[in-house]
């Protein structure tokens, strides 16, 4: 198996805390209103913490399509969630699981700091291509910022 890893950070005007309530317990129901993509978020396994898995639905495209999400780890007093996406349509056949350890701390202004490790683990000696590590990062923030301009938008959320 490979593992290549990456680091990202990301920066909001939007507190911490609200930002953590949004995509760790809120999810749910704040992903399908931020993201016009996204269909559904569902609990398929476990209770929501460590070991849970949620399904999104999408449709992209025009095409209706789903990622398996696994809940890794929950760390409330570090504002800290780790999880992997492990499977789904589409999902890179090369690809075992790609893992994001996530973690927000206070930044200037009241707002937040988004530190992102994100780790593909591949089958055999596969190595992630550019396109797909690219179009991962551009995924991954648009959902961030996505779901910052929601809560931007409401502001009794």
């Amino acid at each position: 198996m490979g593992v290549f890893t990456f680091e990202e950070e990301d920066h909001s005007t939007v507190h911490p805390a609200k930002l953590y309530k949004a995509f760790v317990h809120d999810y749910a129901t704040v992903l399908p209103k931020a993201l016009e993509v996204i269909q559904s978020v569902e609990l398929v396994e476990g209770s929501g913490g460590q070991g849970s898995i949620k399904k999104l639905t999408f449709l992209e495209g025009g095409k209706t399509g789903h990622v398996l999400h696994k809940v890794d780890a929950v760390d409330e007093a570090s504002l800290a969630y780790d999880y992997s996406l492990v499977g789904g349509d589409p999902f890179p056949e090369s690809v075992e699981k790609i893992s994001f350890q996530t973690k927000l701390t206070e930044g200037p202004n009241g707002g937040s700091v988004a530190k992102f490790i994100i780790t593909y683990h591949t089958k055999g000696d596969a190595k992630p291509s550019e396109e797909e590590i690219k179009e991962g990062k551009a995924k991954g923030q648009g959902l961030f910022k996505a779901v910052e301009a929601y809560i931007l938008a409401n502001p009794d959320y």
